[in-house]
């Protein structure tokens, strides 16, 4: 089914590195990864490459670790360690998946292992760093529980010390049978945890204690979206307390007023994914706002684009403003390079990683024509 989450079998995670890398990049370039699906493809793990910040151009992708389904990736904010969820269903007989970590050599981009423990709850699919980068926020899908993982001293993990499991169903019995968080990440005062629960259709908010990593949920909080609307991902507005909610189920995008003082969640606006009539179903999947907060960017899987949103300065409202092709398809999360001036664009089931350039005055994007093969890429971060 579109849009469906794979369960697997975890037998073990690969956790060597890949052949001695070579010499450094050039300096200036930027070092990014690529996450993949390793099950049915022909990946290895997590890849690296360079990109040139003048061009957009991207070297040749290589491997840096191999480990099974790395699908979403966390780099730590001193870029001195990557994070990998292993979305599976099942590790040593518990239904659980697991998080890798990786020592990062900012000079290189090589990565080593550092280990890796159980998730909290089956099929992870996204992981996150608190504000401090103190603690791992984990969303897991199948387990609809979001777990928090310490972070120790030479970015080494350790097993959670929470775990916040959800109850209850939404409305699509395919794919809201049971809770599914989706999406797990800190407000800008790192007072809040905000989880998008898909199947729950539901923004739910925990109280975060930065100190020691618990979380207290705060149900009066919490935002209630419509029904069978699936919020999957979720993006902060880099000025103003507004968060965008990308809805995978209902093609839409909801911007949510958040009280940094209580953490509560308010809708403020909510607007299609695809401002045309679409001849398939479409799936939103990530979202991102631009540095300078003028512009949001959805990636849809079905449609198969980026579609555009201009920002109210004001309101912070949303105003559909491009939908561009991905040049693949099912593009499914997709990164912002530090400068805003790129979007990279992972189309899971073309096998590419696609480059856009960004007109930082009017935030439309264009093909630069720059493009690599990756095997089932569903995730693209670059390095600190």
């Amino acid at each position: 089914m579109a849009g469906a989450r794979r369960a697997f079998l975890f037998v073990a995670v690969r956790t060597t590195t890949a052949r001695a890398p070579g010499p450094p990049d050039d300096d200036g370039r930027r070092r990014l990864y690529v996450g993949t699906f390793t099950e049915g493809s022909p990946s290895e793990g997590i890849y690296r490459l360079s990109m040139d910040p003048a061009s957009g151009a991207l070297g040749e992708p290589e491997l840096a670790a191999r480990t099974v389904n790395p699908s979403f990736l966390a780099v730590a904010p001193d870029g001195g360690a990557l994070y990998a969820v292993n979305e599976v269903a099942e590790l040593d007989g518990e239904p659980t998946g697991a998080v890798s970590a990786f020592a990062r050599d900012p000079a290189t981009g090589a990565l080593a292992p550092l280990g890796r423990v159980r998730s909290g709850g089956a099929s992870p699919c996204h992981v996150t760093l608190d504000r401090a980068g103190r603690f791992l926020l984990v969303a897991n899908y199948a387990g609809g529980s979001v777990a928090v993982l310490p972070v120790g001293t030479h970015g080494d993990v350790g097993e959670a010390v929470a775990v916040a499991r959800h109850e209850g169903r939404g409305v699509d019995p395919a794919r809201q049978s049971a809770p599914h968080a989706h999406c797990a990440i800190p407000d800008p005062a790192n007072h809040f945890v905000l989880v998008a629960d898909l199947g729950l259709d539901r923004v739910i908010v925990y109280r975060f204690d930065a100190s020691r990593g618990a979380l207290s949920p705060r149900p009066a909080a919490a935002a209630d979206l419509a029904d069978g609307a699936g919020p999957r991902h979720l993006a902060f507005h880099p000025v103003g307390q507004v968060v965008y909610v990308a809805n995978e189920l209902d093609s839409t995008v909801t911007a949510l007023r958040h009280d940094p003082a209580s953490g509560a969640l308010a809708e403020l606006q909510t607007i299609a994914a695809v401002s045309e009539t679409a001849a398939t179903r479409n799936f939103p999947a990530d979202l991102h706002v631009h540095p300078t907060g003028r512009f949001l960017y959805v990636s849809n899987r079905g449609h198969d684009s980026i579609a555009v949103f201009a920002i109210d300065r004001t309101t912070r409202r949303l105003r559909p403003l491009q939908l561009v092709p991905t040049g693949g398809a099912w593009p499914r999360a997709f990164a912002l390079d530090p400068s805003g001036r790129f979007l990279l664009v992972a189309n899971q089931r073309s096998d590419s990683v696609v480059v856009f350039r960004v007109d930082e005055a009017s935030g439309r994007i264009a093909a630069t024509g720059a493009r690599v093969e990756v095997p089932a890429p569903t995730c693209v971060r670059f390095g600190a």
